[in-house]
């Protein structure tokens, strides 16, 4: 007579047990999508009344020159400037195939369009969102009324960092992205959501 599978065997468990893991994981994926899609379509517009711009980095092509990405931050945050020049302060460590720091290339780009070497600082060291937030907000005056200049999807929790860094006033200015790479790079930050909120509450 043939043995009846015990429904407690071992593998039984595990699998349920794994089940059950990715489910929640998939569960807690679209919160996550969904809140950071909520508070990207929620942002204030941008009064204009900061004083320092904190410009975040993104990747530099092996060239040198900057990525799409990048490129489109740079013009906003150009664009900002134009309107009422200020402290520039551009954040970024050198990545794997980059042949120099990203705020090294921001810099570059900046002045070669117009912007005063005087008014940017360079944060050559953050290797991430909270680094770059952490390293510019040292760069100026306690108090410093700060914007932020990053693409849409990377705002809210940009201006979240800041708040939790202590910083009193902030204003969030969204650089647009190509509609290409929306679903990879919402795709990416509501991972990083997930990641800040493990971070903060563990």
């Amino acid at each position: 007579m043939a043995r009846r599978r015990s429904f407690f065997s071992p593998k039984r468990i595990l699998f349920k047990l794994f089940s059950w893991l990715l489910l929640l994981f998939f569960l807690a994926f679209i919160a996550m999508f969904a809140y950071q899609l909520f508070l990207e379509l929620t942002l204030p517009e941008p009064k204009g009344e900061a004083e320092a711009i904190i410009v975040l980095g993104a990747q530099v092509k092996e060239d040198g020159t900057p990525s799409v990405q990048l490129e489109l931050r740079l013009q906003k945050a150009l664009e900002v400037y134009k309107q009422k020049p200020r402290t520039l302060i551009v954040c970024g460590a050198q990545g794997k195939k980059e042949p120099e720091p990203e705020a090294h290339t921001m810099q570059k780009w900046l002045i070669a369009h117009g912007v005063s070497a005087e008014h940017i600082l360079v944060d050559d060291k953050s290797v991430d969102t909270r680094q770059s937030i952490d390293n510019a907000i040292a760069m100026v005056p306690e108090g410093t009324k700060i914007a932020i200049v990053t693409s849409d999807y990377h705002l809210p929790r940009a201006i979240r960092l800041a708040n939790d860094a202590g910083v009193k006033y902030i204003e969030g200015i969204a650089s647009p992205i190509k509609s290409e790479y929306w679903l990879k790079n919402h795709v990416r930050e509501a991972l990083a959501w997930g990641k800040y909120f493990l971070y903060k509450f563990l």
